[in-house]
């Protein structure tokens, strides 16, 4: 006949395996970039009735409880936990760490599938890559991220449009009492990114004292046949040295752009497009003044730039990577996605520190980081393991105590059954 003891110390020994399985699993991926660490829960296996419960009878005769013998236990579930191991710096540009909720979403051979592994790489075809050749999904440049994903592609080297120059700023002082005209010089774009040298004077109208009582801006371009105005620019400032009329007319808060009147001829510029000259707010620290001292003007910035190689980029909080062009231009690349499930629980461990989705996890809610309670990207970082080392082995000893204290289960048993043989 079977015995109750041993089937039950054989099925603990069994579970304890499971567990020390589980446990051996996790020291050994303690230092695996993305790993969560698992658990084993345990149930205890249908019981034999041996005593129904009974209703008392009036005051005759009490209720007796249910009694029952289990028959061992049993693996319930081995339960991932999915909390956030600790993020390292690499200063990789390719690795990401995710901080708050999400998985990156890869596709690996046709399958997609989800990870928290954030050290990645760039394949030899220019994708964002986990280092198990799955390939990151996001958007591309100008894609709404309600658009299906796509592979992201990364490719240093990779020529960058050039881009036409719109708006040339200045900035800084011109003397209330100038000793002569003031030139400054900058290079603009045109729409296939040759250079345009222009030249900006700016010649005063002085006062018996030698003051200036205004400027007449002029613009030339090497080459061109015109000047940039039919007619030159008229600045005036008041008092306290600030810009007070831009050709008659009163300079309000807030940036004042003046367009030119004649694009520069021999050099491509699309459509209508022609730059503007622009001055500061009035009062800004950038502004452009006229007080005692020191002429310092110039221009502080132009936005136009010539044809680029990509040289390095970076990945955002938004999962949004910038790259950065060797002629000082920048522009975006791609999104990075990432996904969150109802029950992530209820992923398949597909190794590898990959899982899938299933009937229990739910579908994927795929969105951009930091929306709709989706984490934040941290670029040029990866998340450690969370396996907790002191824990893991205290589990440890408390699996082995279990372990033997089923086979010493075994054992007696065998004991009892060997005296049993010997009766009679």
């Amino acid at each position: 006949m079977p015995i109750p003891s041993l089937g039950a110390a054989a099925s603990g020994i069994e579970i304890m395996q499971t567990d020390l399985n589980t446990i051996g699993n996790d020291i050994a991926n303690s230092q695996t970039d993305g790993f969560s660490t698992q658990t084993a829960q345990f149930s205890d296996v249908l019981t034999e009735q041996l005593q129904p419960a009974s209703g008392a009878v009036g005051t005759t005769l009490a209720s007796t409880n249910p009694s029952a013998v289990g028959a061992g236990a049993q693996i319930a579930a081995i339960q991932t936990d999915f909390s956030a191991g600790p993020i390292t710096q690499t200063g990789v540009s390719s690795n990401v760490a995710i901080e708050g909720n999400g998985f990156l979403v890869v596709s690996d051979g046709g399958q997609t599938k989800y990870t928290l592994n954030g050290d990645l790489q760039i394949d030899a075809n220019g994708h964002l890559a986990t280092n198990t050749g799955g390939l990151v999904q996001g958007w591309a440049p100008g894609k709404p991220t309600t658009s299906p994903l796509t592979p992201i592609s990364i490719i240093v080297g990779s020529t960058g449009a050039p881009a036409q120059t719109q708006n040339v700023v200045l900035g800084g002082n011109l003397p209330s009492n100038p000793s002569g005209p003031v030139t400054i010089t900058t290079t603009m774009y045109d729409s296939l990114g040759d250079p345009v040298p222009l030249s900006l004077t700016l010649t005063p109208t002085l006062n018996t004292n030698g003051t200036a009582t205004g400027w007449a801006m002029q613009g030339t371009v090497t080459g061109a046949t015109a000047n940039l105005w039919n007619t030159p620019q008229q600045l005036v400032f008041d008092g306290t040295g600030q810009l007070k009329t831009l050709n008659g007319t009163a300079v309000t808060a807030g940036q004042t752009s003046i367009p030119i009147d004649n694009k520069p001829s021999n050099y491509t510029w699309s459509g209508t497009a022609v730059p503007n000259v622009d001055f500061p707010a009035v009062g800004s620290q950038t502004a452009v003044t006229q007080f005692a001292g020191a002429q310092t003007l110039l221009v502080t910035s132009q936005d136009g730039n010539a044809a680029g190689t990509l040289s390095s980029y970076s990945i955002g909080a938004d999962g949004v990577i910038t790259g950065t062009y060797s002629n000082g231009g920048s522009a975006t690349l791609g999104t990075i996605a990432l996904a969150q499930f109802a029950n992530p629980g209820g992923l398949a461990n597909m190794g590898q520190t990959s899982f899938m989705s299933t009937v229990a996890s739910g579908n994927p809610q795929v969105g951009q980081p930091g929306s709709n309670g989706l984490g934040k990207l941290q670029g040029g970082a990866v998340v450690g393991s969370n396996v907790d080392l002191a824990t893991e082995l205290t589990d440890l000893i408390e699996a082995q105590t279990a372990y033997q204290a089923n086979t010493k289960v075994i054992g007696t048993t065998q004991t009892v059954l060997g005296s049993l043989m010997q009766v009679g």
